[in-house]
C-alpha cells in the first residue's frame, strides 16, 4: 500500500500517470502513487489509495508532462486553475466545461502558489491534443488526469497543488517519441520543484 512522503514534516501525497515521468531525480526524492493513465484510471487509483489509508496525507500534488501550444518546452508551471475539455453538455443549456447538476465551475481555482514557479492555467481530458486540435483549448496547458485528482481531493477534502513540465505541443506529434523526448529535461526540474514546495512548507508561505 503506498503511503504519503513526508516534506517539511507534513505527509504529502503524490500523484503520477507513468513510469516514463518518473526519473532518476524524482526517484531520489519521492514514491508517488502511479495511477496509470487518463482521468478514469487518475479516479479509480487515487479513491482506492486515499481510502485504504489509515492516516490520509496532509497534501496532495498531481505531477507530470503536459502539452502546450504557447508556454516553453520543457519549462515546470504550476497549475493555477484546472477545467474539464471533455464535458460539453451545452446541448441542455449548461456552460461547456460544467458537469450537469453539479454545483461547480468550468474551471476551478487552485489557492496554493510555490514561489517563484510560474503560474498557468490547465485543461483535462481524455484524449492527445496535438496541431489544430489546440485551437479550441482556452487553457494554456493539456494533461489527462489533474481534474479528475482535483474532484478526489475534493472528496477527501484535502487541498491539491499540480505541477507540469512541458513535454510536447510546438510541433504536430507523430509518435511516442514526440512525448518521451524531453521528459528526463522534465523530470530534474520537476525535482527542484519539489524542493521548492518543501521550502515553502517548512517556512510557512504554503499552509495545509
Amino acid at each position: 500500500m503506498i503511503q504519503p512522503d513526508t516534506l517539511a514534516d507534513l505527509p504529502v501525497l503524490f500523484v503520477m500517470a507513468a513510469r516514463p515521468e518518473y526519473g532518476p531525480a524524482l526517484q531520489a526524492r519521492i514514491t508517488p502513487l502511479m495511477t496509470g493513465i487518463g482521468p478514469v484510471e487518475a479516479a479509480v487509483q487515487l479513491t482506492a489509495a486515499l481510502a485504504g489509508m489509515a492516516e490520509r496525507p496532509r497534501l496532495v500534488v498531481s505531477l507530470g508532462s503536459a502539452g502546450s501550444a504557447r508556454l516553453a518546452q520543457t519549462q515546470v508551471y504550476q497549475v493555477g486553475s484546472v477545467g474539464y475539455r471533455d464535458m460539453d453538455a451545452s446541448a441542455l443549456g449548461f456552460e461547456r466545461g460544467c458537469t450537469p447538476l453539479l454545483d461547480l465551475p468550468a474551471v476551478v481555482d487552485l489557492p496554493h502558489r510555490i514561489p517563484d514557479i510560474p503560474v498557468a492555467s490547465l485543461a483535462t481530458g481524455a484524449s492527445i491534443v496535438s496541431g489544430a486540435g489546440y485551437g479550441g483549448i482556452a487553457q494554456d496547458m493539456v494533461d489527462m488526469e489533474t481534474f479528475a485528482i482535483l474532484r478526489v481531493c475534493q472528496h477527501f477534502n484535502l487541498p491539491l497543488i499540480g505541477l507540469r513540465g512541458i513535454s510536447d505541443g510546438a510541433e504536430d506529434l507523430r509518435g511516442l517519441s514526440d512525448w518521451t523526448q524531453y521528459l528526463e529535461i522534465i523530470d530534474g526540474k520537476l525535482a527542484e520543484a519539489i524542493d521548492a514546495l518543501e521550502g515553502a512548507l517548512a517556512r510557512g508561505d504554503i499552509r495545509v
